[in-house]
């Protein structure tokens, strides 16, 4: 059984021993300490909160132990129920709510499951935030209402329809061009909330031919749910049989975006957002931030356009926080997350189709002749597994020592810079792993820079 405590929520496999696993007297701690967190910012003022869950097995009682633990908390519950991540990050915003949770696990398998935690702009709390949080759940630092002052609690189900409306009413969305296109999409939801939020959106932006696959939210995995190449197989056979336009693939809570091109390969993960901030910046010059272990090729593009490039910590509130430092106008990270501010500031796979599809349909270009448009870089993800006699923190200044020679960048775990490209090594916010990325001008290069630093890592273990 793992728990893990970060920046990105509070994570854990279903089940086990109190404190080893995301058990429901965890779930009740953690959510009782986030309200009285929250409560303690806006001093006494009655709170409402927003909930709202990926499709997984257990989701439904984790979202029950939430809502509930809230209302005993005083806190008027607003349920979306079966929605995505930034849909209930778009809902608090509509609701002017206090505080939200989504109850998703993001990638991770299904025996996994989580709590996001959002404050009142439906952005993901601060570390030092999140960090008060957890010390309130340790020392069981909070007090349940009275019976009079519980809270209330309805379902909302029209949150889905005002994100759609919220990204169809932004200018650069054009529903017409992609509607003359004529476009065939063809959609693998990973039998998550991705297939009730897609084909609903597809139809309001004009594409009447849809092909889904794994659309059924019924929280079974057909395969590994991160939208990884080695995990999209089925997809790509399909666009490529089907003769369609292009595939998208989202994670469970829908805010990842891989797409597949009209030949049945992976436009590739990382250029997801190379692509749509190219549009932005062609129509408004500005800034673009991603993280340390995202493609140089957004640097490239947005350069090229006159803005400046900037990178974050690894980390969704990190990217945030510093395209608000700099004014960006579009950001995210190399995993397929696209931050539109313009619309909110949080990873939205919706928004980044929209924006994809008005730009595939104004280039007039197929999917794979406008990945050619961009600069070819190759990142390698590797990962070691971390047991219990591996430090992290020791394993890392090593690693630094043995590279002393080089630039070394270390902003968020340790980043080597030499000639031929880079390699990211830094502890993982949601799995017990130390992830590993590589980056250089050829799949062969990248995978050669990744084992050159992986076997370093193995004689210092």
């Amino acid at each position: 059984m793992t728990l893990i405590k970060s920046i990105s929520g509070i994570r854990g496999t279903i089940g086990g021993a109190v404190g080893e696993g995301l058990t429901p007297v965890d779930i009740v701690k953690f959510v009782a300490a986030f309200a009285t967190f929250i409560q303690q910012q806006e001093s006494g003022r009655k709170m409402k909160f927003v909930v709202g869950r990926d499709a997984r097995v257990s989701g439904d009682m984790v979202n029950r132990l939430v809502c509930g633990t809230l209302l005993g908390m005083g806190v008027d519950v607003i349920d979306t129920a079966l929605s995505t991540t930034p849909t209930v990050e778009m809902k608090v915003m509509f609701e002017n709510a206090q505080g939200g949770i989504i109850v998703t696990a993001s990638h991770n398998p299904a025996q996994w499951n989580a709590l996001k935690l959002l404050n009142g702009k439906g952005e993901f709390i601060s570390a030092s935030d999140g960090a008060r949080v957890l010390e309130l759940a340790e020392n069981e630092s909070f007090d349940f209402s009275a019976v009079d002052e519980l809270g209330s609690y309805k379902q909302d189900s029209q949150s889905i329809q005002q994100h759609i409306d919220a990204i169809l009413a932004l200018p650069l969305i054009d529903a017409e061009a992609i509607k003359k296109k004529d476009f065939h999409v063809v959609l693998d939801c990973v039998n998550s909330t991705g297939g009730i939020a897609l084909p609903q959106l597809l139809r309001a932006l004009g594409v009447s031919k849809i092909t889904e696959l794994y659309c059924d939210p019924s929280g079974k995995f057909p395969h590994n749910p991160e939208p990884l190449p080695e995990n999209l197989r089925e997809i790509s056979s399909k666009v490529r049989d089907a003769g369609a336009d292009l595939g998208f693939v989202v994670d469970p809570d829908v805010d990842r975006l891989a797409i597949v091109t009209e030949e049945g390969k992976m436009f590739g993960e990382e250029y997801t957002l190379v692509a749509v901030a190219d549009y932005i910046l062609q129509n408004r010059k500005g800034n673009t931030v991603s993280n340390l272990s995202s493609t140089a090729a957004l640097r490239d593009v947005t350069e090229k356009a006159g803005g400046r490039y900037f990178a974050s910590a690894v980390g969704e509130v990190n990217v945030v926080n510093m395209m608000k430092e700099v004014d960006a106008v579009i950001g995210g990270e190399g995993n397929g997350g696209v931050i539109y501010p313009d619309l909110h500031h949080g990873r939205d796979a919706l928004v980044g189709i929209a924006l994809f599809l008005t730009f595939l349909a104004k280039e007039n270009l197929s999917c794979s002749a406008l990945r050619a448009k961009y600069p070819d870089y190759f990142i390698s993800k590797n990962k070691i597994q971390l047991t219990p006699e591996i430090n992290v923190d020791t394993l890392l200044e090593k690693v630094m020592a043995a590279y002393s020679k080089e630039e070394v960048n270390t902003v968020d775990g340790v980043k080597i810079l030499f000639e031929r490209g880079w390699v990211h090594l830094r502890r993982s916010n949601t799995e017990p792993i130390i992830r590993i990325y590589a980056e250089s001008t050829s799949s062969e290069a990248s995978e050669q820079l990744a084992q050159e630093v992986i076997n370093k890592m193995q004689t210092l273990i």
